[in-house]
């Protein structure tokens, strides 16, 4: 049985634009409901809904300890950290349905954000 995973992420409304971060363990859900602005709050109001960082975890405890340290960060830092994975501050959420062809067979192999953790940053 695999694991469940929780993500720490990151919105943004444009590129160094206003940033919010979260966490959850739908990320795809959580991140679609922020597109369609199905909640009211920060996210809707400041039209925050790119997915510009992400990082995996197993444990629901280290994830949550993880986004609040993030969030007491100075909005430098979080910039420096979205800037080395995706210095384009690029929309992710479309890598969450990337399927990658296989290395050897050319077939597609489950692809996604838990097959690599190109998003993660030390803790």
């Amino acid at each position: 049985m695999f694991p469940s995973m929780h993500y720490v992420y990151m919105l943004a409304s444009r590129r160094n634009g206003t940033i919010y971060t979260g966490v959850t363990g739908r990320i795809i859900v959580r991140v679609s409901q922020h597109k369609q602005k199905l909640t009211e709050g920060f996210t809707s109001r400041y039209g925050v809904d790119l997915l510009v960082w992400y990082e995996p975890h197993e444990n629901i405890e280290v994830a949550i300890r993880r986004e609040k340290r993030l969030k007491k960060w100075l909005r430098a830092r979080k910039v420096a950290l979205i800037e080395q994975t995706n210095p384009l501050w690029l929309d992710l959420y479309p890598e969450f349905f990337a399927t990658p062809p296989g290395p050897l067979t050319g077939l597609p192999t489950l692809g996604g954000p838990d097959s690599r953790c190109t998003r993660a940053a030390p803790l």
